[in-house]
């Protein structure tokens, strides 16, 4: 382990709460209008303030930004529009004496086509790297290998006139797929990791990951319905048109994941975030989790999608408690490519379900990542086509806007030009409807949801229960979510109630308010009863050896 890596519990990641910060927007410390590595170092002590375990940084590497920041040209260096090296190594410094892990982005199934690795496997089909990226004929009438559709349009091969083959591209053609069939491409790709554990980094965000390894050449069969599970899966796009047997998800993609976690295991403390789309996201979190050899936890889309009722929202955490054994998941509700929660859930102003639905991921089991800006309840921003500059927003528009609307600018200062972001005219603009809830505006305001993160947060890091606690759910009961956390000897019941009117349940006589919770936990336990306003949230604790809980 580097001097430079924080010390102390090593499975710190079990239950952290990760903040994720999108540099371009953040905090611009240049005046050029995109945020820095300097700007995050400015604003650590506001996210040290959150009282969050660890920041996850989305790329800052070097890149030609087709998809800002997820085309790697270079994976050890940071591209001048963020900054330096030792802007990095600064960072994490001051991260670390701020109690912060700093977890990093790593896009490690396909590079940019500028990345020089690329650039010399399309250079012929015999040269050292000729089989660095996959590559293959085209069928006998000149057309792609396969059928397979890239997620942001189109074939997902692209001809190359040099070497006269096809290249395989899952996402945008100037993303070419790193070939992991390739003995020396996984052992380049461990090197690149190593560098950043040798820098200090605690843990990384793996984008994309089950797509490092790819199936035999053979086509994809159609989908008979269309199910949500990863970006670009919309009627809109041919992508959504296939059963993704072939391209995506492969038995071998395992072994690459046990030598990830054996380099990972050398340097104590440190961890891993997978990144899951696929149809059966739940079942890849479960197998890439279990055992203590793949990844220490996954996240998927499952609660990134349009639906908020409760019987929604419960269905994937029940499934995922009855396959996931030893596995560890990690929830989001947000996050840089994808609709602000706020809309997304039809709650844009409306401060009570933005707490509940707080409530609601800070008290399931698991890691929880925190999307800059959920913290203050930020909209979707509605953006002309005209201001667009994500490729999937340009491409699909209109039916699909894209996602440069959740990926404005924080706003800090409500009063001040670009709301504190920039001294000029910013990479994307700020809406005028966040300047009201700007960082300032919302300190000042005992009630704001601001104040109701940091609170549910400090309260949450208090209780072992609702951090490492085992789980188990009741049944859905008049639109309200019961379940139990459990820890050694400590015992916790949550009540959540989606309803937009107030519900009466039964609870333990020995169920106790906890003095030390916070205000939004407004449940009201007593006499064997439990009242809950609209959208209320209730907190209790019990003895272990109470009866049990029948709400």
């Amino acid at each position: 382990m580097t001097a430079r890596q924080l010390a102390g519990d090593p499975d710190w990641w079990r239950g952290a709460v990760i903040y994720q910060v999108y540099p371009r927007s953040f905090q611009d410390s240049r005046g050029d209008g995109i945020g820095d590595l300097q700007g995050v170092i400015e604003r650590l002590d506001y996210i040290a303030s959150l009282n969050v375990d660890a920041i996850w940084l989305s790329p800052f590497f070097t890149s030609p930004m087709k998809d800002f920041g997820y085309d790697v040209s270079d994976y050890r260096g940071v591209d001048p529009i963020f900054g330096t090296l030792d802007d990095f190594d600064r960072l994490v410094e001051a991260a670390h004496a701020r109690g912060l892990r700093v977890t990093i982005d790593q896009v490690l199934s396909h590079s940019s086509d500028r990345h020089p690795w690329f650039q010399e496997s399309r250079s012929s089909r015999d040269n050292a790297r000729a089989d660095w990226y996959v590559w293959a004929d085209a069928r006998p009438d000149g057309a792609p290998p396969t059928n397979w559709q890239a997620i942001f349009g189109g074939s997902a091969w692209q001809w190359d006139t040099r070497r006269c083959q096809y290249y395989l591209h899952n996402f945008l053609a100037s993303q070419p797929d790193l070939n992991f069939r390739n003995p020396e491409v996984v052992e380049a790709i461990l090197g690149e990791v190593r560098f950043w554990l040798e820098r200090g980094v605690d843990g990384f965000r793996l984008d994309a990951v089950n797509f490092c390894t790819h199936g035999e050449l053979k086509d994809n069969p159609p989908r008979e319905e269309i199910v949500e599970g990863f970006i670009g899966v919309r009627p809109d796009n041919p992508y959504a048109f296939q059963r993704h047997l072939h391209d995506k998800t492969q038995p071998e993609n395992l072994a690459f994941l046990e030598r990830l976690r054996a380099l990972l295991d050398e340097y104590p403390g440190t961890t891993t975030i997978g990144e899951v789309g696929d149809d059966d996201s739940l079942g890849v979190m479960a197998e890439y989790t279990q055992g203590g050899k793949r990844l220490h936890m996954c996240y998927s889309f499952n609660l990134l999608t349009d639906r908020a009722a409760p019987e929604d929202l419960l269905a994937p955490l029940t499934e995922m408690e009855a396959r996931i054994k030893d596995g560890w998941p990690c929830w989001a509700v947000g996050n840089h490519d994808i609709t602000r929660v706020a809309t997304r859930w039809n709650a844009a102003g409306d401060m009570a379900r933005l707490r509940l639905y707080l409530a609601f991921l800070l008290t399931q089991r698991g890691s929880v990542c925190l999307y800059q800006g959920e913290e203050l309840g930020l909209t979707e921003a509605e953006l002309a086509f005209e201001q667009l500059v994500d490729p999937a927003g340009i491409t699909f528009w209109p039916s699909y806007k894209g996602r440069d609307g959740c990926r404005t600018p924080m706003p800090w200062h409500g009063g001040e030009a670009h709301a504190g972001f920039s001294s000029t005219a910013p990479w994307l603009p700020v809406p005028d409807e966040h300047r009201d809830l700007a960082v300032d505006r919302q300190e000042r305001d005992p009630d704001s949801l601001l104040n109701a993160t940091r609170a549910l947060l400090a309260f949450r890091r208090t209780q072992p229960a609702l951090v490492k606690g085992e789980i188990s759910y009741h049944p859905l009961r008049d639109e309200v979510l019961c379940f139990e956390r459990h820890h050694g000897d400590e015992r916790r019941l949550v009540a959540l109630n989606f309803a937009g009117e107030p519900r009466s349940l039964s609870a333990p006589p020995e169920a106790r308010a906890l003095e030390e919770a916070p205000l939004l936990v407004n449940g009201h336990w007593a006499a064997g009863r439990l009242e809950l306003p609209a959208y209320g949230i209730a907190i209790a604790g019990v003895p272990a050896a109470a009866g049990p809980w029948s709400p």
